[in-house]
């Protein structure tokens, strides 16, 4: 099969895309890489122009002041029109967000448009901020979510821009479009699945792709100062309860001194983020969550202890007994409580990577999920 793979947020798509090769299809993907992240990408359209330019720059952050017109996002809708003559002929588009162009609901309306008409499949993957799920996390009757932060702190909602927009009339718009004309809809772990399941909507669960063959799994020995790291991300810091690891991190340095190694980065690129989590033992990934995002599963691959998503509702849908990840709580203390418990137990992080590592083979292997893939992807009828 041909699959054209739109947008790249977090290397899904790039880990989807080396399962399907493995498996002998012909996959592509168009996308900007997601900003910082710098993720590879086969036809790029993020903004070049714009963004290398230091007057266009200044003036797009003019017109956005003041006319709320973003010059990269037309940048960018300009580049994916230019790319629509060869984008065709595939047996399966899937989109990785209803806006994976990164642009105006308007604009990637009439993309998609064009884009379906010369193709056959389309598929709409939510991973990520989406319609259907930001309306039923503002119901707010989960035990927590990214949206905890902005029920709890009033100053908060600023940071809460991007994932409202979701609910906005050309927004929800776009979804509709995208959602009536795809075949299918599929989800990418739980913390969408438990949400999509009050929408009404069918949709087909298939866990992330993760490229074991690329992170390469080293039993961790038991150190004499532990790492500790922390990547915050500048877009989604509050929503991934950033504040609570810092200051269970501030808390742990006083209390164990030369014991650990705190590293703190902010919003690096893939690559260099990388280096950071194969030198470190613990990760502190995320908060509010019940699943594993992303990169907690890269690192929980490379044998990391994770600070992540893994509540009860994870432990029973994988039917596991032992811990492969920590649950992190929105809670300092307890995050303090189990961070000392793996400082002053480090054996505990050797046979928790072991399981991590396990885990991800048996249930995320890149060229497993993408046989997943591509069953759904045949068995779904146009």
């Amino acid at each position: 099969m041909r699959i054209l793979l739109v947008g790249e947020f977090s290397r899904l798509h790039n880990s989807l895309k080396e399962g399907l090769t493995a498996l002998g299809h012909e996959a592509h993907i168009v996308g900007t890489g997601d900003d910082f992240k710098k993720y590879p990408v086969d036809f790029p359209i993020s903004s070049t122009l714009v963004a290398s330019n230091s007057l266009l720059r200044f003036c797009n952050r003019i017109t956005r002041k003041l006319f709320r017109l973003d010059l990269e996002a037309y940048e960018r809708t300009y580049r994916f029109r230019k790319l629509l003559p060869i984008l065709k002929g595939y047996d399966v588009v899937q989109l990785i967000n209803s806006n994976a162009i990164e642009t105006y609901p308007k604009l990637a309306l009439r993309l998609y448009e064009k884009l379906f008409a010369q193709n056959s499949k389309k598929f709409l993957l939510i991973c990520g901020d989406e319609t259907p799920i930001v309306d039923v996390l503002l119901k707010n009757n989960l035990k927590y979510s990214v949206l905890t932060p902005y029920f709890n702190d009033p100053a908060a909602n600023k940071y809460y821009n991007y994932t409202l927009n979701y609910t906005n009339n050309q927004q929800r718009k776009l979804f509709d479009f995208v959602q009536t004309n795809c075949d299918g809809l599929l989800v990418s772990d739980l913390d969408y699945k438990i949400p999509m399941e009050q929408t009404g909507f069918d949709f087909t669960f298939i866990p992330n792709p993760i490229n074991t063959d690329k992170l390469e799994f080293i039993p961790m020995e038991i150190p004499s100062k532990i790492v500790i790291f922390h990547g915050v991300n500048k877009y989604s810091a509050v929503k991934k309860g950033s504040s609570v690891f810092l200051e269970a991190l501030s808390k742990i340095e006083l209390k164990y001194g030369n014991k650990v190694e705190i590293r703190i980065v902010n919003s690096l690129p893939y690559d260099e983020y990388q280096k950071h989590i194969r030198s470190a033992h613990i990760i502190l990934d995320q908060i509010y969550a019940f699943d594993q995002g992303y990169n907690a599963l890269e690192a929980m691959a490379l044998g990391k202890v994770v600070f992540t998503g893994a509540e009860t509702e994870f432990q029973e849908y994988y039917q596991l007994t032992d811990s492969v990840a920590i649950n992190a709580l929105p809670d300092v203390e307890s995050i303090v409580q189990q961070l000392s418990f793996l400082i002053e137990n480090p054996e505990e992080l050797t046979l928790i990577g072991k399981r991590a590592r396990q885990f991800i083979e048996k249930e995320h292997h890149f060229v497993k999920i993408a046989e997943i893939y591509t069953e759904s992807w045949n068995t779904t009828n146009p």
